[in-house]
Formats: C-alpha cells, sequence, structure tokens
C-alpha cells in the first residue's frame, strides 16, 4: 500500500493532468478519475489530498465543466500551474512512421495538430482521451495506425514516439488549479505576488454589473479574468468567475469587494494563492 499523498487528476493515466502532477507535485502519487466529478469528490472524500484541474487553455478556452463545478464543491484553490502541451505521435513498438494510415485522439488534440497530421496524409479518428487513445492502441495493437497523446503515455503503455511535438502552435499552454479540500488553507506568504478568485451572481438592479465592477476602476485593481455561466438552466441568474491581482486584505482590493458585494445576491472567494511566474512572460 503506497504511503504517498495522492492528487486526483481526470483522464487516463499518461494525459497531459497526469504530466502535470508528475511535474509540479513529484512527491505526490497521481490519483486518476474517470471524470471531472470523480476528481473534485476524491478531494472531498480524502482519498486525495490534492487536485490538479485544468480551467483554461490558451488555443481552446475554459474548460466549462470545471466553472460549473467550481462553486459547489467547497474546495479551494490553493495554487496554479501553466503547463506547455506538447503532442506526440506514437505507434506500436517496430511501427515505422510511413506505416501509419490512422491516428487517433481526443478531438480538440487532433484539431491542435491538424497541419502536421496534414502534412503526413494520415486520417484522423476521435477518440475520448488522449492518453485513453495510446491505451487502446497498446491493448489493440495495429500496425497502420497511431495515437496522439502526451510522451508520458508513451512512456506508460509501451509505445514508440514516431514524431515528436507535433502541435502547429508552440503556445500551446494549459493552466492548471491546485485544488483542496482544507477550507481554511494557509494564506500565501506577503513576499508572493497573489491571485483571488472568487464567484458572485449580482442583484436583480438595472446596471447591477456596472456597478459592481466599478469598485475595481475606481480602486485600481487589476481584474484579469470575467466569465459568464448559467446556473440550473436559468437565464435570468447568470453567475460570474473572477480573478483579480491581489489579496482581500488589501485595502484597494478589499473597498472593491465591499462595492461588489453591495450589488451582489451571492458572493464567494474560491482561493487566494501565489500567481505563477508564467503570468509574467510576455510583459
Amino acid at each position: 500500500m503506497s504511503i504517498l499523498k495522492k492528487i486526483a487528476f481526470q483522464g487516463e493515466p499518461g494525459a497531459n493532468s497526469h504530466e502535470a502532477c508528475r511535474t509540479y507535485f513529484p512527491d505526490y502519487e497521481a490519483y486518476p478519475c474517470k471524470t471531472f466529478e470523480e476528481a473534485f469528490e476524491a478531494i472531498k472524500t480524502g482519498a486525495a489530498q490534492l487536485g490538479m484541474i485544468p480551467i483554461e487553455n490558451s488555443i481552446a478556452g475554459r474548460v466549462a465543466d470545471v466553472h460549473h463545478l467550481l462553486p459547489a464543491s467547497g474546495l479551494k484553490i490553493i495554487g496554479e500551474r501553466f503547463k506547455p502541451i506538447r503532442f506526440q505521435l506514437m505507434a506500436n513498438k517496430g511501427v515505422k512512421l510511413s506505416d501509419v494510415e490512422v491516428v487517433a485522439s481526443m478531438p480538440i488534440a487532433l484539431s491542435q495538430c491538424r497541419n502536421s497530421l496534414k502534412k503526413l496524409g494520415v486520417t484522423t479518428e476521435a477518440a475520448g482521451d488522449t492518453a485513453g487513445a495510446a491505451k487502446e492502441l497498446a491493448l489493440k495493437p495495429n500496425p497502420k495506425r497511431g495515437a496522439v497523446a502526451p510522451a508520458l503515455a508513451a512512456e506508460i503503455y509501451g509505445l514508440d514516439i514516431l514524431a515528436r511535438d507535433i502541435e502547429d502552435e508552440r503556445h500551446n499552454t494549459t493552466r492548471f488549479l491546485v485544488m483542496t479540500a482544507d477550507p481554511n488553507p494557509p494564506a500565501p506568504e506577503f513576499t508572493h505576488r497573489c491571485v483571488t478568485s472568487f464567484v458572485f451572481r449580482v442583484r436583480n438592479l438595472p446596471a447591477a454589473l456596472y456597478k459592481a465592477l466599478g469598485g475595481f476602476a475606481t480602486n485600481g485593481v487589476n481584474m484579469t479574468k470575467l466569465e459568464s455561466y448559467m446556473e440550473g438552466g436559468n437565464f435570468t441568474a447568470t453567475f460570474f468567475y473572477a480573478e483579480v491581482d491581489g489579496r482581500p486584505e488589501d485595502r484597494s482590493l478589499a473597498l472593491a469587494l465591499d462595492e461588489l458585494k453591495f450589488f451582489s445576491e451571492k458572493f464567494e472567494i474560491l482561493g487566494v494563492y501565489p500567481a505563477d511566474p508564467f503570468r509574467d512572460r510576455g510583459t
């Protein structure tokens, strides 16, 4: 029985989320879950001490399921990690690149490798998961088939990598949130630049959203993300997920949040955590 702490992720072993777990939490045992719901539940019940949950990709945009699960999860965000996404074309041992006619992977991965696969002249086939496509190929060897998946999948399932880093865009990056069931996790050191994530729903008043957000402008708070989504199929009750620079005890942010709360009927802080240095690239 393993004595290592566990970190939950969604997907088959070898998925990008699994690679992120191994890269950023090498002292934890990666705990695969079939769905995001199962990953959140594993964290809540203590089956896993942490979770590595993707929230957005620089090409594909937000991971919609996660935004709906976060507010009701009871979990807290304690960190963020940015992972460059690299896809490998792999096949069974001994297969040559020229032998491969059909390549399987999840649709989003195939779309992100479209130009590379087109140059190879292969037919693409949708699968439910990148690492799952690699696993299926290992279980059912076929010299005419390949899979697009992270390098870790080739290592786990005993496949050969025939073409490396075939993604069309080198800036392809996924942002992950590190989650915990601890309702009061330790606050980040004051030497760290921080991000505060929260959700809110404005009151049913004219210009309520405009008024609720006005405090961030007047107090000089940088809002880096604001996304809306429906809750419970109700077209009139729109939830917002937001991220801002700073921590709630900062005077400027405290004043902005007070104004937001006045015009909101629901408000909850989901996490205060150190900003990943990746945020500063290109600035």
